[in-house]
């Protein structure tokens, strides 16, 4: 197959993987009378739609439409502003329509940005708002009656033509590439309860070095740049400020050559920010409090971990009754559990994920009960830690709450159901996705003394005893599951398995929700782990599925799974006989500061580990056959990995195959996936024989 004329690959690519028409990006009112979401109006539509469902009657109505606001808009990469791209690519969206929407506490205006345009909504209407320069990221204040923004670097107000910061020198208002690539805070401005001040991020990146992107299709355009925090090099500066509309600035005073990151932040109050700051290893976070008109901050509470503080979101976090809500491992190791002012508060029996918010007195959480492939939403009592579970059977449940309404959101094999409950009312959201194509049932397991999970995918129709080649469909990084009961992430690998493969997928140690113990062993060192535990899962599967072929391996993977693929053939051509690699980081001194520090520590601190998981000095070692593909438009990991490697390829005399795209970037977006994995099939097939 040389075209993209298979029907899966085809509707996966019309219909953003089975992801349009999909609805996303809830926002409750306060009272909770109301959602607003984003979706599109079909399962070919990559145009999102911002909607409200009115709770009280059923009833949805549509608030906004990009199509009618912006007409002949395409919603290409090209046509956005730099910083929206950038937002979309660090949030992995890659929907035309409104990204991402910003609303008053009731929910009755919301504002967005198109193409640097700016738009307010109602339930009356949608109008678009002057602006000074191209427009990112608005947020109204409380009543909706000003709208604040980004434009040029600086921060800005509708209803002034002057900037609210002070003169350019820094970015205001936007969130540094650590803070939204790598600690998951995607903004950097916050309205005061009572509108009359924000709080700002000044964020300096003058002592970073410059990354650049130049496509070569296209050499009569100049090349992109942009300031990127490198392994064991200089952070972001970033500072607090509360800038008062009545002209008045006040810097938040914290640590910040101790404390450099800015997790979160955020007002408790009109007379109260808190926020979230932690050291460069991520060794020590801070929950701060500070004084808006001193700028005066104070310790509330401390998370030390001596290998590093997995995040735990929704921690640390101050309860309405002034207690402390921290994260911590179980007494026994096993879990990842809450802290309520120094107390254990969950057992055991849960891996808690994500604290959801509250519902009436009781916390709602998100965490795994026994098998890390599911995930259920449970409520617990912060006065005697009681839990009670809300969802039910296998799958990927998740919520979001406000006043007495509760979202819930079950992906599970069957696929994916949105309801909203409320009064004893069920209201369910309409889904207008393309149905999937697969009813997948992976063959899950928990393989080795470890206890690793694993999956396995048959071809339809795979009868016992038709021994078939395996393909190990891996990523393997820190910070990501792949051995989960949702739905989508197997539409893709049956895809693979029907061509003809028996396709594994193992997550070793270092990926989440197995135990604290099970994600830290990859502390100071990644390669070697990874590799042992995806090599013991592959013989252990053997053993307990005959129709593995163990004499004919492949892998492949994407960023970090990438690296591994690429590394697999390297230094296990015993057990790997392809490989195709994507976008694969081949040396993390030359990967960002946040990501890479936070598991092997500064470089100089730790030569070996870096040294030992750099691929380039194993090129020599090539003797299978090895695909590499990167986008060369890729923020993230930048193709100078992909082609350092290949270099260090051909230095040695060793054959390879190199699929570089233009323009292309870490998401592959809009069909550029289907037709890699099409590259990639006629590749391994070559490969294998």
């Amino acid at each position: 197959m040389t075209e993209l004329d298979d029907h899966f690959l085809a509707l996966s690519a019309a219909t953003g993987r089975f992801s349009y028409g999909a609805p996303r990006a809830f926002t409750f009112s306060d009272d909770g009378t109301r959602l607003l979401f984003l979706r599109s109006t079909g399962a070919r539509d990559p145009f999102d739609r911002l909607w409200q469902l009115d709770l009280t009657t059923g009833q949805e109505l549509l608030l906004a439409d990009p199509r009618t606001l912006v007409p002949g808009r395409t919603g290409d990469r090209d046509e956005l502003p730099v910083l929206e791209r950038r937002l979309r690519e660090r949030s992995r969206l890659f929907a035309r329509g409104i990204g991402s929407f910003a609303a008053t506490p009731d929910a009755t205006v919301a504002v967005f940005a198109l193409d640097g345009r700016l738009f307010r909504t109602t339930t009356a209407g949608t109008a678009e708002l002057p602006v000074a320069g191209p427009a990112f990221d608005p947020r109204p204040n409380a009543d909706g009656s000003r709208v604040a923004y980004v434009a040029e670097d600086a921060l800005y107000l509708t209803d002034r033509t002057e900037p609210l910061s002070p003169a350019h020198g820094a970015r205001w208002g936007v969130a540094e590439f650590a803070a939204a690539e790598e600690l998951g805070r995607h903004r950097g401005h916050w309205w005061s309860p009572d509108g009359s001040a924000l709080l700002a991020a000044r964020v300096d990146e003058s002592a970073l070095p410059r990354r650049y992107f130049a496509d070569p299709a296209h050499p009569e355009r100049p090349a992109e740049s942009f300031a990127y925090p490198q392994a064991g090099g200089p952070n972001a500066q970033v500072q607090l400020w509360v800038l008062a509309l009545t002209g008045g600035r006040v810097r938040l005073d914290w640590d910040t050559e101790r404390y450099p990151y800015l997790c979160a932040a955020g007002w408790e109050g009109d007379g109260e920010i808190l926020l979230t700051v932690a050291d460069r290893l991520q060794q020590n976070v801070l929950l701060l409090t500070a004084d808006p008109t001193t700028g005066k901050t104070v310790e509330l509470s401390r998370t030390v971990d001596e290998h590093w503080v997995d995040e735990l979101p929704g921690t640390p976090a101050r309860l309405p009754d002034g207690r402390l809500l921290t994260a911590a491992d179980t007494p026994d190791g096993t879990a990842r559990g809450l802290v309520l002012d120094g107390r254990i508060l969950s057992s055991e029996r849960i891996q808690v994920r994500r604290v959801v918010g509250r519902i009436g007195d009781r916390l709602l959480i998100e965490a795994s009960h026994g098998d890390p492939a599911d995930q259920q939403v449970f409520t617990l009592d912060p006065a005697d830690g009681t839990l009670e579970r809300l969802t039910e059977g296998p799958g990927v449940h998740s919520a979001l709450a406000a006043a007495d309404s509760l979202l819930l959101i079950s992906a599970t094999p069957e696929g994916v159901r949105r309801r909203v409950l409320r009064g004893g009312r069920e209201t369910v959201l309409p889904d207008l996705a393309a149905q999937l194509p697969y009813l997948v049932r992976p063959r899950l397991a928990r393989v080795t003394e470890l206890g690793l999970p694993t999956a396995v995918v048959y071809p339809r129709g795979h009868l016992a005893g038709q021994r078939l080649p395996v393909l190990l469909d891996v990523y393997g990084g820190p910070g990501a599951q792949a051995v989960a009961n949702e739905p989508r992430r197997w539409q893709l690998r049956q895809w693979w398995a029907d061509q003809g493969f028996a396709v594994v997928t193992t997550d070793n140690r270092g990926t989440p929700f197995v135990s604290p113990a099970f994600t830290r062993a990859i502390f100071r060192r990644f390669s070697q782990v990874a590799l042992d535990d995806q090599v013991a899962a592959l013989h252990a599967l053997a053993e307990r599925e005959p129709d593995l072929d163990l004499g004919q391996v492949a892998v492949r993977g994407w960023s970090y799974g990438g690296y591994f693929a690429a590394m697999a053939v390297l230094r296990r051509p015993d057990v790997f006989h392809a490989a195709s690699a994507g976008a694969a980081p081949t040396d993390f001194r030359t990967y960002d500061t946040a990501y890479t520090e936070r598991y092997l520590g500064l470089p100089e601190e730790n030569p070996q580990g870096y040294q030992a998981d750099c691929l380039l000095p194993d090129a020599p070692s090539l003797t299978r056959p090895l695909l590499i593909i990167h986008g060369l438009a890729d923020d993230n990991v930048h193709p100078s990995h992909s082609l350092r490697l290949s270099e260090a390829l051909h230095r040695a005399g060793r054959p390879h195959t190199v699929l570089p795209i233009p323009g292309l970037t870490h998401l592959t977006p809009d069909g550029a996936n289907e037709r890699i994995v099409t590259a990639e099939l006629a590749f391994l097939r070559g490969a294998l024989g």
